[in-house]
């Protein structure tokens, strides 16, 4: 039998979680860190045009503050985004990981894949985005963009006193170290099952599924998928967009 006869496999659908119900006390007063603008434009928008440019994913889940699920509704209303993306705003809890199950809760059967991205990452290309969600699809069931470290790193005991000087307690091997991004992919059984049993709080949805004792595996990340957390994060993106829109034209 030719490979011609076989039946072609079927499309990957993927589903994304953009958990966007903080605050982002570090960018200082002001709206949440979602809304603020980046080239006029909420970084939030930014961020699910992101994840809709990758033509696996075929639906977009918003995690909005507990109090602003109709707003979030009119912002993304308010934009143009794909039409073959379907796009749902759900409120969120009172946590990151609360949010994320929230949006769990809210796809829909046929989306084996399901990827959790920060809003705050705006500028993601969509070449990652496609790298985590192929990851899965071969049979890892959690995928990480993650980055080498640039800066030796140190472990230590924390000060006594805020401000006051730490003991250096350990270097690690940086060659051994990432920095993770998102958006991460998993297998959609896998994340439901870390968030129906992992109750302590975790930094990343993958070290939930680490806690569940299977194998997280990492991918290229990429330099412009970094986090906007401190007001000279958003000098950068301002310059990233800036840049692309200077070579792309639009």
């Amino acid at each position: 039998m030719s490979d011609d006869s076989l039946p072609a496999p079927p499309p990957v659908r993927a589903a994304a979680v953009i958990p966007a119900a903080g605050r982002g006390v570090r960018l200082g007063p002001g709206a949440p860190k979602a809304l603020r603008t980046l080239g006029g434009t909420p970084m939030l928008i930014h961020a699910v045009r992101a994840l809709a440019a990758s033509r696996a994913v075929s639906l977009v889940v918003v995690v909005a503050p507990p109090d602003g699920a109709a707003e979030v509704k009119s912002l993304l209303d308010a934009h143009a985004l794909p039409d073959r993306t379907d796009f749902v705003v759900v409120p969120g809890g009172e946590t990151r990981q609360e949010s994320v199950k929230l949006g769990l809760d809210a796809l829909p059967p046929g989306h084996d894949i399901v990827l959790v991205h920060d809003a705050a990452r705006p500028l993601v290309p969509v070449d990652t985005v496609d790298a985590v969600i192929e990851a899965v699809r071969e049979g890892a069931p959690a995928v990480v963009p993650a980055l080498p470290l640039a800066d030796t790193v140190k472990e230590v005991e924390p000060a006594a006193v805020p401000g006051g000087p730490e003991p250096v307690v350990a270097t690690p091997e940086r060659a051994r170290l990432r920095a993770v991004q998102t958006p991460q992919g998993f297998d959609r059984a896998t994340l439901v099952r870390a968030h129906e049993t992992v109750t302590d709080e975790v930094t990343d949805d993958a070290g939930m599924v680490e806690r569940l004792g299977l194998t997280v595996v990492v991918v290229p990340g990429h330099e412009e998928a970094f986090k906007v957390t401190r007001p000279l994060d958003l000098v950068l993106a301002e310059a990233v967009l800036a840049r692309r829109r200077l070579n792309d034209g639009f």
